[in-house]
């Protein structure tokens, strides 16, 4: 195959969604970080230092060619489950919040359902592409993948944290779709998973409570539905400019996790309409990016790498905006390239070189 320059838009694309994401954090945290650490900067010099580690990451899988993925994608398998496994044993998951998400590595922890979200994208690639002439067949073609899917799923619930779960079976979901498997069997597969969903949903006593706040936000103003007001107060502050740059009020200590699930509101306080707009754009220019490089891939391999990496970024990004605005219930999300969080931000930029290195191939 002829290698060629890669997408550089798609380059551009997240640079401009990191700084961003850069200068919101600080935004958002500096009052935080400045009662709760004394230092206004605590979260930004962390946020740049994942970034940059990001970054390195990025170009160094851009260099690796995506199809040696093939004999590397079960080992990161195995690891996957092992850490999700391991992150939910006391003593060794950190707890925050009253989840279990993380493992600490010194001052910093890696979360690994963040890593299972590219460890999934890449096994489903190289092993969807190995078995498409099976696709079509539900037990025996998507049998065994959605039984490991279903397995990380529990696991990530078990944290507990729906939204990555759900997030993880969409993306999983739109890689399935693009592997050549009927639309049907997936629209069957996913009415029936409703039920369960609905389970998870009201067999948690949080859970129920903030679906009904999803529902009426003012039933329970000062709890359940108070992220979802103040979340509604900041957007709504915002107008169609914004009131300026750092001039926020929510972050002062209204908006819970102002900084990480919540940064949007916080962006549309201080940049306004069409400081959100801007963002959205990004990301469906970043979508259609990423698709056209799956479209125009080489062969199935990297088809499904890139529609993975991009299902991954974009159904993140949907679920985000979707809890910030009150148009889905509430979920503990990050947006991608924004909001503080050092291993998703890590592995989305290690996603991002992947798809740098399938655009270098594609065919046209």
């Amino acid at each position: 195959m002829r290698k060629r320059q890669p997408d550089l838009l798609i380059l551009f694309c997240v640079m401009a969604l990191l700084g961003i994401g850069i200068v919101m954090v600080y935004s958002s945290s500096a009052i935080r970080c400045l009662e709760n650490y004394n230092d206004s900067y605590y979260f930004l010099k962390r946020q740049v230092i994942w970034a940059l580690i990001g970054t390195v990451a990025m170009l160094a899988a851009s260099k690796f060619d995506y199809w040696h993925y093939k004999r590397l994608a079960p080992l990161g398998l195995i690891a996957c489950f092992l850490l999700l496994a391991l992150v939910i044993v006391p003593g060794i998951g950190r707890v925050s919040h009253g989840a279990r998400r993380s493992i600490g590595l010194g001052a910093m922890g890696v979360n690994p359902s963040e890593f299972a979200k590219l460890a999934f994208v890449i096994y489903f690639a190289t092993e969807l592409a190995r078995r498409k002439d099976k696709v079509q067949k539900l037990v025996t073609g998507l049998g065994p993948f959605l039984a490991l899917l279903a397995g990380a799923c529990l696991l990530i619930m078990l944290q507990p944290d729906l939204g990555t779960a759900v997030s993880l079976a969409g993306s999983c979901g739109l890689m399935i779709i693009a592997a050549g498997a009927r639309v049907s069997q997936i629209v069957l597969l996913a009415a029936a998973g409703v039920p369960l969903l609905a389970h998870f949903i009201f067999n948690e006593e949080y859970r129920r409570r903030r679906f009904l706040a999803f529902i009426d936000p003012w039933a329970d103003p000062g709890g359940a539905g108070y992220h979802i007001i103040q979340a509604l107060y900041a957007l709504g502050s915002g107008g169609l400019f914004g009131v300026g740059l750092g001039r926020g009020r929510q972050k002062f200590l209204y908006l819970p996790e102002a900084h990480t699930d919540f940064i949007f509101a916080i962006t549309g306080e201080e940049l306004g309409f069409i400081g959100c707009t801007a963002i959205i754009a990004l990301f469906f220019f970043l979508a259609w990016r990423g698709y056209r490089v799956a479209i125009n891939a080489p062969d199935a391999t990297a088809c499904l790498l890139a529609t993975g990496v991009t299902s991954m970024i974009t159904v993140q990004a949907l679920i985000n905006i979707g809890v910030v605005t009150a148009s889905l219930p509430i979920t503990g999300i990050p947006l991608p390239f924004i909001s503080y969080g050092g291993s998703s931000l890590l592995f989305l930029m290690t996603g991002i070189g992947i798809l740098l290195n399938v655009s270098k191939y594609c065919q046209e």
